[in-house]
């Protein structure tokens, strides 16, 4: 279907901007750009998903919360955590300059039920780990294999980045359909050294202590540390994954029925590894990410698990 010509129809906003492209062949792809400081994935995907209802001439299932002031700030500010998410890390290792001299390449690497069931095994052989879920296993070993590959020195610090829903964790939860940023980031550190030489169990076990971090206190209090800094976190030394596998644009049905397919168009940036689901017959998850030339070569080798 996409070697079909066709024609494009775009709609604009300050933050919303959708593009339909029409193929001679009968099929067509929406293409959405929206700003991240409205929506996090989860109100997207309502917000396409009420589209597409809307469409076909039925009310939205879910109608929209509107009211943000649910996640304002506290008055005074109470910041109760370092928020390391924020800390700025010293490149010690000449990682920009890789990036800067090779070649940056982009691939897909997917893990099917199987793969992934043996990733778990392999976190919980040595016994530090009784479970692990297909997210943090996989997180834990590109977090690992990508701070060999770009060849941190053993003393560089490594970050890694993730988004957790707080929509169920906040006190009382936010409402349902509620429009906004329901997310947070929350962080694992550690050293190069550290992550690399020790087994798979350890940086799961940094990820899953990372989620038990986030809870009403934990997301009061980073909004509260925003309000004060209006900071950005550092990506220096940084790896963000971000999980699009229980994101349901799949369903958005404007009459013609189901996608085919959907996922993003690009990455954002250099330090984003993105999840996907790998559909439905497949039942597994899709790894997307970029990395200069040299270090994908390695990195290819150590996703043979």
């Amino acid at each position: 279907m996409g070697g079909c010509p066709g024609d494009h129809t775009s709609v604009a906003t300050n933050h919303l901007l959708d593009q339909v492209t029409r193929f001679k062949c009968g099929g067509f792809v929406l293409g959405m750009t929206i700003n991240h400081c409205l929506t996090d994935g989860i109100t997207a995907m309502g917000f396409v998903n009420s589209w597409a209802e809307t469409a076909r001439g039925i009310s939205p299932s879910t109608p929209p919360f509107l009211d943000r002031s649910i996640l304002t700030s506290r008055q005074p500010p109470n910041i109760k955590f370092p928020h390391e998410e924020f800390l700025e890390i010293k490149d010690i290792s000449n990682m920009v300059s890789l990036y800067q001299q090779d070649q940056m390449v982009f691939k897909s690497f997917d893990f099917d039920p199987e793969k992934l069931a043996r990733l778990k095994k392999i976190a919980m052989e040595d016994g530090v780990i009784k479970s692990c879920t297909s997210f943090t296993v996989l997180t834990a070993l590109v977090w690992r294999a990508r701070s060999k590959v770009l060849k941190m020195k053993p003393n560089q610090q490594t970050k890694l980045l993730f988004a957790v829903d707080g929509r169920s964790k906040l006190i009382p939860p936010l409402p349902k359909g509620y429009f906004g940023n329901g997310i947070v980031l929350t962080c694992c550190l550690c050293t190069a050294g550290e992550l690399i030489e020790k087994p798979l169990s350890f940086a799961v076990g940094l990820v899953k202590n990372a989620i038990k971090m986030v809870t009403d206190e934990f997301i009061r209090s980073t909004i509260d540390y925003f309000e004060v800094t209006r900071a950005r976190p550092s990506l220096t030394g940084t790896l963000l994954v971000t999980s699009w596998t229980r994101l349901a644009f799949n369903t958005a049905d404007f009459g013609w029925g189901e996608p085919i397919q959907s996922g993003a168009v690009t990455l954002p940036e250099k330090e984003v590894v993105l999840f996907i689901s790998s559909g439905k017959e497949k039942r597994g998850t899709t790894l997307l990410l970029g990395l200069p030339l040299t270090a994908m070569k390695a990195f290819q080798e150590l996703m043979q698990v």
